[in-house]
């Protein structure tokens, strides 16, 4: 596969051109020279593991992550349980897809409960960390953004990510910086800087304005109000050196044609990232 260097670090997360199947999404990066891709659990499902692996690996593609484990709190210890068992096999997909990182979507709390909902998802880390090391995977806390505190994730800044990391202090435990994320964080340089050694994976994106949809609104580099390339900046002096995912959710994009779609996240990806 012919790279264009100035492409070399970026990833088509698997989400952004979320109507593709494997083989469509992994036939466009290839023809647009992408040489890496996030995938979804789903979308792997649909293909087949041992299929989906084939086919990324004979196009000679990195997979940069695997999404999505996490997800741990629950109201009880059966149903908390069936979670760490089900990232468990998130962990052996992922070693599978011959990626090492598996990007946690830490998940809310059950009872409106979130400082029990944050002890869940510490319980649930600690419980998944040998068998995570022991296939070679790290696992990446995604921090998000604050609203989405009641519905996907208890952890909504780097500096409860971070945190957490540190007090395991383990090399397969860190975190993935999404933009969306993050951008409005006052003291995300100063958080960023403080992650140098764990950063596991950046994902970009733009904040539109006025924002369309909580979750289906975000927008293609260069349309919205973040400060993409500062952050991208940031994160590689803190030593990422790593893939940079494209994810955009955002119904417009996915109706799209996907081919181009990938042509304008080539650009945009060279012009603001």
């Amino acid at each position: 596969m012919k790279l264009t260097s100035n492409l070399a670090r970026l990833s088509l997360n698997q989400i952004t051109t979320n109507n593709w199947n494997i083989r469509q999404a992994v036939d466009g990066c290839v023809q647009a020279g992408i040489p890496s891709i996030g995938l979804w659990r789903n979308k792997v499902a649909e293909t087949g593991l041992e299929e989906s692996a084939r086919i990324v690996r004979d196009a000679g593609l990195q997979v940069s992550s695997l999404l999505r484990g996490g997800w741990f709190p629950a109201a009880t210890a059966a149903e908390r349980q069936a979670r760490i068992d089900d990232n468990r096999r998130a962990i052996e997909e992922a070693a599978t897809l011959q990626t090492n990182v598996l990007v946690l979507v830490c998940g809310p709390a059950p009872d409106r409960d979130i400082q029990a909902g944050r002890g869940m998802v510490e319980d649930a880390i600690a419980e998944l960390l040998p068998f995570a090391r022991q296939h070679g995977i790290s696992l990446g806390i995604e921090p998000m953004h604050p609203m989405y505190a009641a519905d996907r994730s208890v952890i909504v800044s780097l500096d409860e990510a971070n945190r957490l990391v540190e007090k395991f202090a383990v090399d397969h435990l860190g975190v993935v910086i999404d933009v969306f994320h993050v951008w409005w964080d006052a003291m995300i340089y100063e958080k960023i800087a403080q992650a140098k050694g764990h950063i596991l994976g950046f994902h970009v994106c733009d904040w539109l304005v006025p924002l369309p949809d909580v979750l289906l609104g975000r927008g293609m580099m260069g349309d919205g109000v973040i400060e993409i390339k500062r952050l991208r900046t940031a994160v590689d002096e803190a030593g990422y050196t790593g893939p940079i995912e494209v994810e955009i959710f955002n119904q417009s994009i996915w109706d799209a044609p996907g081919d181009a779609v990938i042509a304008q996240l080539c650009e945009r990806y060279l012009e603001h990232v």
